[in-house]
């Protein structure tokens, strides 16, 4: 999960030219020249010497490429849920996105980058990126095979060795390399999913939350356990109208008034309305009208 987490940053810092985060600076520029290879990269010193010219790289995007990436991001629509509010990463005026945790990073990877990359870069660079996103969403599936996991040593090497064609040397550290060794570790170990630390950092992200003395964290940890215990066991012998753990409606309450169900059954009161409280009426022509009625007629038993 933090290769996921440290792979995204490797690129979108390098798309998105973050200094400090981006791979394709003035050194890396000058190894390339001193290693003799990709000399449409090399830096040039203008003619009277006072300054150097990087020439732009193939994975380079302009600013409006860079809006358009981050607009992909910012209007996403994900299904509850599945992710956090990723939109929420993203400056649309910066350029940028900063803040997304490692779960946003590992369903970027898996389900969002491909998109932008694919419309946006040329393909012989959004190929190998996009194979490589492929790789990491093959390889946390629930269920996967042997074979599955022969196809995609193989492929990940091809991957890298493409990768390693188009971005600089500075681009591949120890996180670039590793994902050669996850299959052999899933051959192993078995799924992903059985040893993710999702849910213990977030155990861990609540215990934090209890610490209001820094000095004595471990006491703070405890006295908060006891009187979260405390509030869970009396809260059952409470009335039903005092809400409690126990009794509040789900975030998403779709569960319809069995009162109102025995009303009609064509038209139960289930769901909750999403969007804007005023909406423009829709009129119906007459044969749509028509339909309608014939399906009230034929479908519900009150009428």
């Amino acid at each position: 999960m933090h290769i996921e987490k440290n792979i995204v940053d490797s690129i979108l810092g390098t798309f998105f030219d973050i200094p400090g985060k981006t791979k394709d600076h003035a050194k890396a520029r000058y190894d390339l020249k001193e290693m003799g290879i990709r000399k449409n990269l090399y830096p040039k010193n203008t003619g009277d010497n006072k300054r150097t010219k990087f020439a732009k790289a193939c994975f380079s995007m302009t600013n409006g490429e860079k809006s358009v990436f981050c607009g992909v991001l910012k209007t996403v629509k994900l299904p509850d849920g599945s992710a956090s509010n990723i939109s929420r990463c993203v400056q649309l005026d910066e350029r940028k996105l900063s803040g997304y945790k490692t779960h946003d990073a590992h369903f970027m990877l898996h389900y969002l980058l491909p998109i932008p990359i694919k419309s946006i870069l040329p393909d012989y660079v959004a190929i190998p990126l996009i194979r490589l996103c492929s790789f990491f969403q093959r390889l946390c599936q629930k269920v996967i095979t042997l074979e599955e996991l022969d196809c995609l040593e193989v492929e990940i090497r091809e991957t890298i060795n493409q990768l390693e064609r188009i971005f600089p040397s500075s681009f591949f550290d120890i996180m670039i390399h590793l994902p050669i060794h996850l299959v052999n570790e899933v051959r192993l170990g078995g799924p992903v999913q059985n040893r993710w630390m999702y849910s213990n950092e977030r155990e861990m992200g609540t215990f934090k939350s209890y610490i209001r003395n820094r000095r004595y964290p471990e006491g703070c940890i405890a006295e908060a356990r006891v009187g979260i215990d405390f509030m869970n066991l009396f809260s059952r012998y409470l009335h039903s109208a005092v809400q409690t753990r126990f009794n509040k409606k789900a975030r998403n309450n779709d569960e319809c008034d069995p009162s109102d169900a025995e009303i009609m059954s064509l038209f139960p009161k289930k769901g909750c309305p999403l969007g804007a409280k005023k909406i423009d009426p829709f009129i119906l022509d007459k044969k749509s009208l028509s339909k309608a009625h014939a399906y009230l007629l034929g479908n519900c038993d009150e009428i």
